[in-house]
C-alpha cells in the first residue's frame, strides 16, 4: 500500500488526557474531526498508518483503529482499498437560520453545484396552495434541483413559487442559489416557518442521493416570507444525513 509522502496528521497537535474520563478513541476522533471541519485535513488527504499515529500518540493500535473508524462510519473519512484511509468531506452542519443551502455550502468550503432537474408551471394542490397562499389549482412555479458539493449529491430540493416573482432561468438556478436570485430582484426575505424530520429513503429518493434504499434521510419544509407578510416559497427537501446536519442553539427561558 503507498504511504503519502508527509502524514498530515504529524502537523496536527493532536494529544489525550489518560485522567478524563472521556474514552481515549473518542478524544483522538473529536481532534481528527475538528481538523477535517476546519480545513486543516482537506478532502483527498491521506492518513499515515494506524501503527505510526499509536506509536506517535502512545496509544494501542486498537485505539486509533477505533477513533478512524467512528470517522469512517460518520462519512468522513473512507478506506480505500490499494490507497489507503483518506478523508472525503465534512459534514455540513447548517444553522437554523434563514439562509439557502448554496450559501450555507459555500460558507463550508464545499464547492456547490445543482442540476436542475424539473423547472415547470404546475396547477397547485391543496397543500401548496394553503403555503403559498394561493388558490387551489391555480399556477405556481415548480423547481427541482439536486444540490452537490465536490461532485457528490448533498440533497434533493423540491421549491414552489408564485408565478411571475422572478424568471427561473434553468441555468440562472444552476449557476447560483434560489434566495441570491431573489435578493437580486429585490425581494427582502424576513422570516420562515420551517418542519425538520427524518424518514426512510425511498427507491428515486435512493438513487438520487446515492444511498440504500431505505437509508434514513433528513427531511425539511419550510414557508418563506419577505418582509411585507408575503409566501415566496414553499420548500420540501431531503438531505443525506452522512453529510449534512442542522445545529441548534438552546436557551434557558428566564
Amino acid at each position: 500500500m503507498p504511504k503519502p509522502e508527509v502524514d498530515p496528521t504529524v502537523s496536527l497537535d493532536l494529544s489525550v488526557d489518560r485522567s478524563s474520563p472521556v474514552p481515549l478513541y473518542f478524544q483522538l476522533s473529536q481532534q481528527l474531526e475538528a481538523a477535517i471541519e476546519h480545513g486543516v485535513l482537506t478532502p483527498g488527504s491521506l492518513l499515515g498508518n494506524e501503527i505510526e499515529l499509536a506509536a506517535r500518540l502512545g496509544l494501542s493500535r486498537p485505539t486509533v483503529r477505533q477513533a478512524i473508524q467512528s470517522l469512517v462510519d460518520k462519512g468522513l473519512l473512507v478506506r480505500r482499498r490499494g490507497v489507503g484511509t483518506q478523508v472525503v468531506h465534512s459534514q455540513v452542519k447548517r444553522p437554523l437560520e434563514l439562509s439557502s443551502l448554496y450559501d450555507d455550502l459555500e460558507a463550508a468550503g464545499q464547492r456547490p453545484a445543482t442540476k436542475v432537474l424539473v423547472n415547470a408551471i404546475v396547477p397547485a394542490t391543496a397543500e401548496i396552495a394553503a403555503a403559498l397562499g394561493v388558490a387551489e389549482d391555480s399556477d405556481v412555479h415548480r423547481v427541482e434541483r439536486l444540490r452537490l458539493a465536490h461532485g457528490e449529491p448533498m440533497a434533493y430540493l423540491c421549491n414552489f413559487m408564485p408565478p411571475g416573482l422572478l424568471d427561473l432561468n434553468t441555468d440562472q438556478l444552476e449557476a447560483t442559489g434560489l434566495y441570491r436570485m431573489m435578493r437580486a430582484v429585490g425581494i427582502t426575505l424576513h422570516s420562515a416557518r420551517q418542519t425538520i424530520g427524518a424518514r426512510a429513503a425511498t427507491a428515486a429518493e435512493a438513487e438520487r442521493l446515492a444511498e440504500p434504499e431505505g437509508a434514513p434521510l433528513l427531511t425539511m419544509q419550510r414557508v418563506t416570507f419577505d418582509d411585507t407578510g408575503r409566501a415566496v416559497e414553499f420548500g420540501t427537501h431531503t438531505y443525506r444525513p452522512t453529510r449534512y446536519s442542522f445545529e441548534f442553539q438552546l436557551l434557558v427561558r428566564p
